[in-house]
């Protein structure tokens, strides 16, 4: 297999290119298996992405092994996040207090491997149920009939509007 292109010396990135050609890809230790720490990264990732004080590890952890499942979809996407997961574990991004690691993920915003975690959590970590629960959202209404029935305008977290009625005058 040749390379087209190479990645810094001494990276992750670099050692998996040149994994993938001296062994191909099967025989590529990725590290995305469930047992790794690659899970327990990306669940970090996605609860200083998306922080809600109060809610258990179990969505996001959920929502990592989407993203998860996402990177062993293509060999070429599998090997370019264990890539990044290995660069950031080797960046020690775990131990980070929350502040500097979202300035950390804000510095990689740009790149491929964040919008496609980001992207996936998103769906993932906002269709859980628990999260659901947390944020005091009831769930989908069609199989129980609709909102119109169950408090739709059950707005009592809103002040009164304000009502002035119209008297025919101007126009």
């Amino acid at each position: 297999m040749e390379l087209t292109r190479s990645a810094p010396s001494g990276s992750a990135s670099s050692v998996a290119v040149e994994t993938v050609a001296e062994r191909g890809y099967r025989g590529i230790p990725i590290g995305l298996e469930r047992g790794s720490g690659s899970r327990k990264l990306l669940a970090r990732m996605i609860r200083v992405m998306f922080p809600h004080d109060g809610l258990s590890d179990a969505p996001y952890i959920r929502a990592a092994e989407a993203v998860l499942a996402l990177a062993c979809e293509k060999p070429g996407r599998q090997v370019a996040f264990a890539a990044a997961i290995q660069d950031l574990m080797n960046e020690g991004f775990e131990a980070m207090d929350d502040d500097a690691a979202l300035a950390h993920l804000r510095k990689m915003s740009a790149a491929d491997f964040f919008t496609q975690v980001q992207g996936k959590a998103l769906l993932a970590f906002y269709d859980d149920p628990e999260v659901w629960e947390h944020l005091g959202y009831e769930g989908p209404s069609f199989d129980k009939g609709g909102y119109v029935n169950r408090g739709f305008d059950d707005l009592d977290w809103l002040p009164d509007p304000r009502i002035d009625e119209y008297d025919g005058g101007e126009q």
